[in-house]
């Protein structure tokens, strides 16, 4: 045998070797892609259905305590602009 033909042997065998070695990491990184979107698509319902359950209960309950509903709106865009006029009076003096 020449230096030649045992060099390309021996790429031969490291070849052979190493394939099954990346086709095996080849799934792994696959199925953890897999599960991965999987937990994305899971954590994406969940969050449709809260926002569904929060926003069927908030119309629940403006319609059986309308006048409580209007007063906290209310009081809740009063607090706001009370910070949005604090905020830019302090930002005008700086």
């Amino acid at each position: 045998m020449t230096t030649n033909s045992i060099a390309d042997t021996m790429s031969q065998l490291d070849t052979h070797a190493a394939k099954p070695l990346i086709d095996r990491a080849a799934a792994q990184a696959d199925a953890l892609a897999q599960r991965g979107l999987e937990a994305v698509r899971d954590g994406s319902q969940r969050l449709r259905d809260g926002a569904r359950h929060a926003s069927e209960g908030t119309v629940h309950y403006i319609q059986a305590e309308p006048l409580k509903a209007v007063l906290i709106a209310a009081a809740t865009g009063a607090a706001l602009m009370a910070l949005v006029s604090l905020a830019s009076r302090s930002r005008d003096r700086n």
